[in-house]
């Protein structure tokens, strides 16, 4: 994964976590549930894009083992 992109996934959840913090000190249920969405949100696209780096990884193995290298 880009550091950028990793770097917009975390951003997310920090957000995310100052959000729900919010929320939650001013008594706001939305702000407080937006909140724990955006985190949410952040760690999927993570996962998602580490998924799909290890499957591109694993991809490229698969490819230079077949060309013997």
């Amino acid at each position: 994964m880009g550091m950028f992109d990793k770097a917009k996934d975390k951003a997310e959840q920090v957000a995310g976590d100052a959000k729900e913090r919010m929320g939650r000190a001013t008594d706001n249920e939305d702000m407080e549930n937006a909140g724990k969405r955006d985190q949410l949100s952040g760690e999927a696209k993570e996962t998602g894009h580490d998924l799909r780096d290890k499957a591109a990884g694993a991809t490229q193995d698969a490819k230079e083992r077949l060309r013997g290298e």
